[in-house]
């Protein structure tokens, strides 16, 4: 018998490899979508408000300075637990009412503090706003931020 690798011999292994492979990660592709789908986000509790909210966010340009669950820029804080950070689990419309001052306060002139441009929003557009964080807060983040200053 040859002790050295033939042409087909290295030709079987790299499709069988190749093969193995796809196969592995396609199925790690399809377990991670149906952990996503069915356990860390809860798709039933999607409202119009939360879908509005999402909106707000979006037509603003938050993430340009925010970060949503490790997504985005780290100019500014975390936003993905500002929901308890705020109290919102234990009293909600305490929350809501942080939440809206804090974005009709903007911007707050304090000297040496970076400054968050106020946007002008409606009510309509805060509680939408405020849906929509507080239903982020709701995702499995398994332990993200990773502390609660976010």
């Amino acid at each position: 018998m040859s002790e050295r690798l033939t042409k087909s011999a290295t030709r079987n292994i790299f499709y069988g490899g190749s093969a193995f492979f796809i196969i592995v990660f396609l199925a790690l592709t399809i377990h991670s979508h149906l952990y996503i789908t069915g356990t860390s986000t809860k798709a039933e509790t999607l409202t119009e408000s939360v879908a509005r909210g999402k909106h707000v966010w979006e037509k603003n340009s938050c993430i340009n300075c925010h970060s949503l669950l490790g997504e985005g820029a780290y100019f500014a804080p975390e936003l993905g637990n500002l929901w308890q950070r705020w109290g919102g689990d234990e009293d909600p419309e305490a929350a809501r009412e942080i939440l809206k001052a804090w974005m009709e306060s903007q911007p707050s002139g304090i000297p040496g503090r970076r400054q968050m441009p106020n946007f002008n929003l409606t009510d309509q557009e805060l509680s939408d706003l405020a849906d929509f964080l507080e239903w982020t807060s709701t995702i499995d983040t398994q332990g993200w931020p990773p502390n609660d200053a976010g």
